[in-house]
């Protein structure tokens, strides 16, 4: 009896096991196939048992490995980054002291024909000699077009076709945070040297003029990037993940140091365009010291307005805060004033006052909207 008993308890178990492994297996491999058949699906139980199906897709785990090498990177642009040697033409009859003399900067290939932008550092004051090395080992003596004051950038050019030229990115595009690779070629032979930052910073109220108030005749508005040796890039390009320039590295003397930024390629390209044009002495020039308004500054010193150039100096002295016999002096503005528009458009840290004087040319005239007070005022000025 007992024997029985277990032989059909085991039975029962089997059929239990077996059954239900057949029932998954056809609820999940045929049921789906009877479902997708024109014959089947009209069945209203297939139907109805498909829709109870739940299809689970199997997961790949796929890892991604960045490439630990900035060569794809920097494999195009840096085919553009050149080698500038510069020679005092005073010192070149005694070899010692020439070689003494000798500067080896960076620059970089703005344009297929030659036309090379770097930093003003490149440059020697005076009459010097400048031959210029390219990738391919070849070399050239190159001409100077001029140095831009406005962006502190330098311009040279060389003879040649269907040279390298980098491409340039939209710097108003960049975003903190991203990758950068710097690239400096200032050795005693052609070879670059590369270094990863990271953009750190829109410094929307640096200003190229190196002072605690800013001038409106020098850019306002760089980035910052942490670099390893910043000096070895001067005049090299800062290149983003696809290969495109977003600016070009440059410094100044700042509060007993050395600052060291990125100039936008925006500004490289407004610089490079102006070169070919008409040169920088088409430059217009306002001759004022001022302080570009933010949120932070207004409420700090509980100012009305938030955007803005206010017309500034530490001592509030307006002959300290114009240039004598500029055309802000000759218009009548007055420390204090805060210049809220240019020709209708708005003044803000995306558009300094600097960068609105760099828009207008030498003899021009533009309307300026003026808040003195709480009065506003247009004044027109004479560049």
């Amino acid at each position: 009896m007992i024997r029985k008993s277990f032989a059909v308890f085991s039975l029962f178990i089997a059929i239990f096991f077996v059954g239900g492994a057949g029932g998954v297996f056809f609820e999940h491999s045929v049921v789906p196939r009877l479902a997708s058949s024109k014959f089947f699906s009209h069945f209203a139980w297939v139907k109805s048992a498909s829709e109870n199906v739940t299809i689970i897709n199997r997961t790949e785990q796929v890892t991604i490995r960045e490439d630990d090498s900035v060569e794809r990177v920097v494999s195009q642009p840096a085919t553009a980054v050149v080698n500038i040697i510069a020679i005092k033409e005073a010192q070149r009859t005694t070899r010692a002291v020439a070689d003494s003399e000798n500067k080896s900067t960076t620059g970089v290939l703005a344009t297929n024909d030659g036309v090379i932008a770097t930093y003003r550092d490149a440059l020697y004051e005076g009459e010097a000699k400048y031959v210029v090395l390219l990738e391919n080992g070849q070399s050239y003596d190159a001409r100077v077009l001029g140095t831009d004051p406005l962006t502190n950038l330098s311009f040279l050019k060389i003879e040649g076709d269907n040279l390298p030229a980098i491409a340039f990115a939209n710097s108003d595009d960049a975003r903190v945070g991203k990758k950068l690779v710097a690239i400096g070629n200032s050795s005693a032979e052609y070879q670059n040297r590369f270094s990863i930052g990271i953009l750190e910073n829109r410094d929307k109220t640096f200003n190229l003029a190196g002072k605690t108030v800013s001038s409106s005749e020098k850019w306002e508005g760089v980035f910052s990037i942490d670099l390893k040796n910043p000096s070895d890039y001067i005049g090299g390009p800062a290149v983003q993940w696809n290969g495109e320039m977003v600016g070009i590295l440059g410094a100044v003397d700042f509060d007993n140091g050395r600052k060291y930024f990125v100039i936008p390629s925006n500004a490289v390209r407004s610089a490079l365009d102006t070169v070919l044009r008409d040169g920088f002495a088409s430059r217009a020039m306002f001759g004022a010291y001022y302080l570009s308004l933010s949120k932070g500054y207004s409420l700090a010193h509980d100012i009305a307005r938030s955007e803005g150039a206010l017309i500034y100096s530490p001592s509030g002295r307006t002959s300290l805060a114009l240039l004598s016999g500029s055309p802000a002096e000759k218009s009548g503005f007055l420390a204090g004033d805060i210049v809220t528009q240019v020709n209708g458009r708005s003044i803000t840290l995306d558009y300094p006052l600097a960068r609105a004087v760099s828009d207008i040319s030498k003899g021009a005239s533009a309307e300026m909207t003026v808040l003195r007070g709480t009065e506003e005022k247009k004044i027109p000025v004479q560049f």
